[in-house]
């Protein structure tokens, strides 16, 4: 049930994000694509503008006739698709030479029916007139308080040894309508593409948090046996004890745990001390010298190596844990895991020296436990 819920805490928690951070960088490119779009539809009024007054130029140089050239115009632009956009052409006065529609011709644009602006900055409508009357060429796109307006110049393009302008106009409808449908598919993708990242990351964490948690269970279950493992050992130890406690204490066992000999010969300081082996509590090697500690914590010296001094003794009850380290049964005090299946054995009185098994050798202390 908890792993349910933080698997529940880390959709939400997927989702928050993405759609937190998809929602800023969506606008952002809504913003950058709706600039560049219109960015586009201006390049593409300007490319427009400069080959029609390009080729009505032309033909002025070639024909002296102005009205033929105007009535030509008038022929290849008439009754063309203005519901994108579409080209027009004034004379400096403002007054439309040229249309689409016939029934504009001759009508006078005034400031407040059409004007250009530039993207970056507002202008006055009065900079339309400065237009046409300089034939200088210029424009872009704004945004109008006009509602019902369906068209407006966007681009304005002198024509050479003339006093007409060319003007390219844009739907204003269909331009919008084109930017809201470009940030609709925005949105549909960003919801789209978000709600299969967070599904995806979603199947992701839960692939590897299955994987990892079987690994982690496999592990628990390892440890656990390990630990089942050391209890039986430190039991079987505590067992043995009392074993050879009852042993000791028994008037009617005739048989002795310890060995023949029953005590060794030890040097402590000036002195010679013979030292009983059931008091033995341990023997250790330390720069090429021998030590013997009592179960006191009292230690003295031998002048015998390890192997001379464990050839005497018992060996049900001391067992040589490795080329530094003999130990008494009653010396034990905990067995713990240690390393790559090694034993670590705690002793009483303590010892600085930490008294290490091997894995080749826990085998046989596990066997000598057990006897």
């Amino acid at each position: 049930m908890r792993k349910d819920k933080l698997y529940l805490f880390t959709f939400l928690s997927l989702l928050v994000v993405v759609y937190i951070c998809g929602y800023f960088s969506m606008n952002y490119l809504v913003d950058l694509s709706s600039q560049q779009f219109l960015k586009i539809q201006i390049e593409s009024s300007k490319r427009e503008a400069k080959e029609m007054a390009n080729l009505i130029s032309y033909q002025a140089q070639q024909n002296s006739d102005k009205q033929a050239i105007i009535n030509n115009v008038q022929r290849s632009i008439e009754k063309t698709d203005t519901q994108t956009g579409f080209i027009c052409m004034f004379d400096q006065t403002g007054k439309e030479i040229c249309h689409p529609n016939p029934e504009k011709i001759g009508r006078m644009t005034g400031p407040d029916e059409s004007f250009i602006s530039n993207i970056h900055s507002e202008v006055n409508p009065e900079d339309f007139y400065s237009y046409l009357k300089n034939k200088t060429e210029g424009g872009g796109l704004r945004n109008f308080n006009d509602q019902k307006r369906e068209s407006e110049i966007i681009y304005l393009y002198p024509v050479k040894d003339t006093d007409w302008i060319v003007a390219s106009h844009a739907n204003l409808k269909n331009i919008n309508e084109q930017v809201q449908n470009l940030k609709f598919y925005f949105i549909l993708v960003y919801l789209t593409t978000g709600t299969l990242i967070v599904l995806l990351s979603f199947f992701m964490i839960r692939l590897f948090g299955s994987r990892y948690e079987r690994k982690l269970e496999l592990k628990n279950e390892t440890l656990f046996n390990e630990v089942l493992g050391l209890s039986k050992l430190n039991s079987d130890l505590t067992s043995y004890k009392i074993k050879l406690d009852v042993n000791e204490n028994t008037n009617n066992q005739n048989v002795s745990i310890l060995p023949n000999k029953k005590r060794i010969l030890t040097n402590l300081k000036n002195e010679i001390v013979t030292l009983e082996i059931e008091h033995i509590a341990y023997i250790y090697m330390e720069n090429t010298i021998t030590y013997v500690k009592d179960v006191n914590g009292k230690i003295s010296t031998s002048n015998n190596s390890l192997e001379e001094i464990y050839a005497d003794l018992d060996n049900t009850v001391f067992f040589r844990a490795n080329r530094q380290f003999i130990l008494s049964i009653k010396s034990i005090d905990k067995i713990l895991k240690y390393g790559n299946n090694q034993l670590k054995i705690e002793v009483i009185p303590k010892s600085a020296i930490d008294v290490i098994i091997s894995k080749n050798k826990a085998a046989e202390f596990k066997s000598w436990l057990n006897r």
